[in-house]
């Protein structure tokens, strides 16, 4: 997986995360550190931005409701 593939993260994040971390108050730090810690994920950490993070979690959100 890479940073643009904004849903399947999102989908995964929900998978794993989904009944211990409420993706409406994550903070960013702490979800660029699970982005990257998914065992599908490889790509550099230098190419995330806020955008991404903010697309990620409106995505996780929504996977949520």
């Amino acid at each position: 997986m890479k940073w643009t593939d904004t849903q399947r993260i999102a989908e995964e994040l929900y998978d794993l995360h989904g009944d211990s971390v409420d993706p409406k108050t994550v903070r960013f730090t702490q979800l660029r550190d699970l982005i990257m810690a998914l065992p599908e994920f490889d790509d550099d950490p230098a190419r995330c931005g806020e955008r991404i993070l903010e697309a990620v979690q409106q995505a996780w959100i929504d996977e949520a409701e």
